[in-house]
This record gives structure tokens, C-alpha cells and sequence, in this order.
């Protein structure tokens, strides 16, 4: 075996109860891709998903060893922000393990250690960070761990006699028109799960789940996203709409996938090319439940016809970034959206048959309690099918990250201390509060938006009795945080 790709995961850490049934268990789509690829250049792959299979990091290694490939990749990708930084310290514990008990050279990738490649080359137990996306790394390694010419792969770091040295030229890009399909019979695709947001409609049917990319990167900056880490900064590179369709019919045919996320940053965007997708899938005549990510200015610029085209090809849920009911909050952090009626916006997506489920930050730079509380407020008024807070985190390779360091601000002690739900979440103070009551307002936000009657009859008129008894099963229940004990 050439190569075995490990998705790390800890659930339990990162999401305390909510990752015994509440949150997604996501396919490592990167990972699956990045498989494809290599099995196309004739190099041996297999995938260990050690998040998903609730391995502990002796187990994996284990797994790794009695196969005994050359090379043991860890990728701490994940599909959010937030995905990648919280599990790199599981993601450190099995490079540990694998130092131990395997003979494979170690190697570990994704967006984490592409926003810190040499603090994780010092810091881990590695012998190469891959930088960037990592196509042409890993293909380009298997040769090179002969030859030791590493100097000559682009987005490469290792170690040589206790220093750290990288390649001397930045990681290429994959074409979006090269792009593969992931390996999809290499994961476990019984074992994944979608949100329970996403499956309102059928709380009880939430496998089997996939996520896809229709598009790489997004051409914004905003401050406290540190997406476009592994694609080299601002930008957006779009697959072809027939290949991304062809993919969602193997989900569906191969593997009985109804629910499906598009991890693009940014969907709702070229027109031209989101409403191809939307035409094919009409086509197709799927059976599909779909959930992507919005701008709400974005929005503005989509008519009815092209929202019910949208909703009939199976998008049931915009997730919409608003972020903040300021706009000089917004401002900020470069977030550059000027609509002034969100709620109209709102409005003309639920009108369509389409759910919106609302993401709001609070503990954005210039917040006070005020605007936190103007922020909530705005929510409650929208009454969104569902909502999600945030507390404003510097997540490594964002504009927020270089700030704190830059100021001297206090950050987690651990990795999975950037995870919205852990015990150890450590969020960001602003100019007039602290970290400590940014987190207070977000855990009282979350408890008073999901506990509200009229919230709570919406969800009953729209989802049933049993949706609404679960939204007050799990508004019951307050996340234990130890800045807040």
C-alpha cells in the first residue's frame, strides 16, 4: 500500500453531548477526492475515517500498521471553518500513535496546517505538512521518499536534522475542470449522518449523508473565515455542472444518498453555472434533500422562477450568513454586504418552499452588548426554520487570527478550544467586552431563541408535534464551559 488518508475526529471533545445524535457525521469529501486522484495515478490508496468509525488513536494506528503503507496521511480538513483547528489535537494524538507503533513515514494536511505549516511541522510528530490542496504533494511523495528530492514538490514542508525546510515554490492549484470524483466506495457511507436541522422534515431519516464542493474557494475575505487557507488566498474556481451532477446520480444510485450538502462557500453565485446545476438536476428527477450556504446580497439577485426551479431539483435549505443586525459590525470584518432588508430576502426565500436556517456571530470587534442583543433580536424577528450562534473565533489563517496575535490576545491552550461546542471554548473578547461574557450571551441567545413560543408554533405548524418536542429536548440542556464554571 502506497498510501492510507486518516480523517481525524473526536466528537466527544469537540461537541461534548451534541456528538451522540445532534450534530452531522460528515464525509471527509477532501479525503475522498484526494483518493480518486491518486488511484488515477496508479498509487495505492486506502481511507481510515477514524472520526466517523470512532477509532481512539491507538486503534487507528493499529489499523495503519498491520497494512503498512508507505506513507500515513492525516488531513485535518473539515468543510467549515471551525472544522479543521478542532481537530487537529486528535489529529496530534494519532501522529503520535503512528510515530509509535507503525513504520510509514507520517504526513499531515488540510486547512490547519496549510494556515501553520511550520509551527505543525515543530510541534507534531511528523515528517511532512502538506501545504495547500494536495494533489500534486501526495503524488509526488511516494517517488520522491527514494530519491529525496523534496525540494522539487511544491507545497511541501519537512524535517532534516531537527530543521524545518519547505519547497522553495507555493502549492499548485487542481483545475476546475481536472477535478475528480471522489472515491466514494472507499468510505463508510452507512456511517454518516446530516444534520438534524437539515432533516426537519424527516427528523427520523437522516442517513445516509454526502457533501460535495460545486466550487472551490469564494472571491470574499471575509475577516473571521479562514476558508480559502488551502486554496492560496481569495478566489473561485467552478467545476463543470455536468461532472457535479454525474456525481450527485452516483450518490443516489450507488448509495441511496437523499441528503446532501454543497460545501461551497458560496453557491448562490454565478448564475450561470448554479442554475446549469439546477437545470440537469430537474433533469435527473432525484430524490434529494439539499442544503448550501448563501450570501444574503447574493440572494437578492436570484428571481422567484429561478427559487422554485431550485427548490423542485431538491435545495430545501439556504444557510444564510448574516452574521450581524449591524452593518457597521459587518463592516468590520470586510464582510462588504450592504442590503439593508434582510428580512425581505428572508421572506422571498420561504415564499419559494425553501427553509432558512440564519448564522449569527456575536463577539465580532466592534460589538457591545448592544449590538449583540440588536443581533438576537433581528433573529427572533426573522424566526428563521432554524438558526445558528456563533461566538467570533481566530481561527488559524484568517484576518481575525493575525489580530490576536497581533494584539496579544488570549487563545485556547488546546486546539479543540476553537470548536464552538467544547468544554474548553475559548472565543475572542471585543473592544468593549470580554471573551467571558461573549460566551454568556451566545449560550443565553441559543437557550432564548430555541425555548421562544412563537418560535416553537412555527416549528410545529411547519414540522409536526415530534419536531417540535425535539427542539425542546435540546434547548433543555446547556453545554458545560469552563470559562464559565
Amino acid at each position: 500500500m502506497d498510501i492510507i488518508l486518516i480523517n481525524p475526529g473526536d466528537k466527544k471533545r469537540a461537541y461534548q453531548e451534541l456528538g451522540n445524535d445532534i450534530a452531522a457525521v460528515e464525509p471527509p469529501y477532501w479525503i475522498a477526492v484526494l483518493a480518486r486522484y491518486l488511484l488515477d495515478k496508479n498509487i495505492t490508496v486506502y481511507i481510515i475515517d477514524a472520526n466517523a468509525e470512532n477509532l481512539s488513536p491507538p486503534e487507528t494506528a493499529k489499523k495503519v500498521s498491520k497494512i503498512n503503507p508507505s506513507i500515513a496521511a492525516v488531513i485535518v480538513y473539515g468543510s467549515n471553518p471551525s472544522a479543521s483547528a478542532q481537530n487537529m489535537t486528535i489529529a496530534g494524538e494519532i501522529c503520535k500513535e503512528l510515530r509509535k507503533n507503525t513504520k510509514s513515514k507520517i504526513a499531515i494536511g488540510g486547512l490547519h496546517p496549510s494556515a501553520l505549516p511550520e509551527r505543525t511541522l515543530k510541534e507534531e510528530e511528523v515528517d511532512f505538512v502538506i501545504e495547500g490542496e494536495g494533489f500534486f504533494v501526495l503524488e509526488n511523495l511516494i517517488p520522491a521518499l527514494k530519491s529525496l528530492r523534496y525540494n522539487e514538490i511544491p507545497g511541501l514542508w519537512w524535517k532534516e536534522k531537527g530543521t524545518t525546510h519547505r519547497a522553495d515554490k507555493r502549492p499548485k492549484l487542481m483545475k476546475a475542470e481536472n477535478f475528480p470524483i471522489a472515491a466514494w466506495e472507499l468510505l463508510p457511507m452507512e456511517l454518516y449522518r446530516a444534520h438534524n436541522w437539515h432533516c426537519l422534515d424527516n427528523i427520523h431519516k437522516r442517513e445516509p449523508y454526502a457533501a460535495i464542493y460545486t466550487s472551490l474557494g469564494c472571491p470574499y475575505n471575509c475577516a473571521f473565515c479562514c476558508i480559502n487557507v488551502p486554496f492560496g488566498g481569495p478566489g473561485i474556481r467552478f467545476r463543470e455542472p455536468k461532472q457535479v451532477v454525474n456525481e450527485i446520480e452516483i450518490l443516489s444510485r450507488n448509495h441511496g444518498v437523499k441528503n446532501l450538502k454543497f460545501i461551497d462557500e458560496l453557491f448562490v453565485l454565478k448564475k450561470s453555472h448554479y442554475m446549469e446545476i439546477i437545470d440537469l438536476l430537474l433533469e435527473k428527477n432525484l430524490d434529494l434533500n439539499i442544503w448550501t450556504y448563501a450570501r444574503v446580497d447574493t440572494i437578492n439577485n436570484v428571481n422567484e422562477l429561478d427559487l422554485d426551479k431550485m427548490r423542485r431539483a431538491g435545495i430545501n435549505w439556504f444557510a444564510l450568513g448574516i452574521e450581524s443586525a449591524s452593518m457597521a459590525v459587518r463592516d468590520g470584518i470586510s464582510k462588504r454586504m450592504k442590503i439593508i432588508d434582510i428580512e425581505k430576502i428572508v421572506r422571498m426565500v420561504q415564499n419559494a418552499g425553501i427553509r432558512v436556517i440564519g448564522n449569527y456571530i456575536f463577539g465580532l470587534p466592534d460589538d457591545t452588548m448592544e449590538t449583540m442583543q440588536e443581533t438576537l433580536k433581528l433573529a427572533m424577528d426573522l424566526n428563521c426554520e432554524f438558526a445558528n450562534f456563533y461566538s467570533a473565533m481566530a481561527y488559524p489563517g484568517s484576518v481575525l487570527y493575525s489580530m490576536a496575535i497581533e494584539n496579544g490576545w488570549d487563545l485556547p491552550n488546546e486546539w479543540h478550544g476553537f470548536s464552538q461546542y467544547s468544554y474548553e471554548s475559548l472565543p475572542l473578547p471585543t473592544k468593549h467586552i470580554s471573551a467571558k461574557e461573549v460566551l454568556q450571551f451566545r449560550d443565553d441567545a441559543f437557550k432564548i431563541y430555541f425555548s421562544n413560543q412563537r418560535y416553537l408554533s412555527m416549528v410545529e405548524s411547519k414540522f409536526g408535534k415530534d419536531v417540535k418536542e425535539h427542539i425542546m429536548e435540546i434547548s433543555k440542556d446547556r453545554l458545560r464551559r469552563r470559562l464559565l464554571e
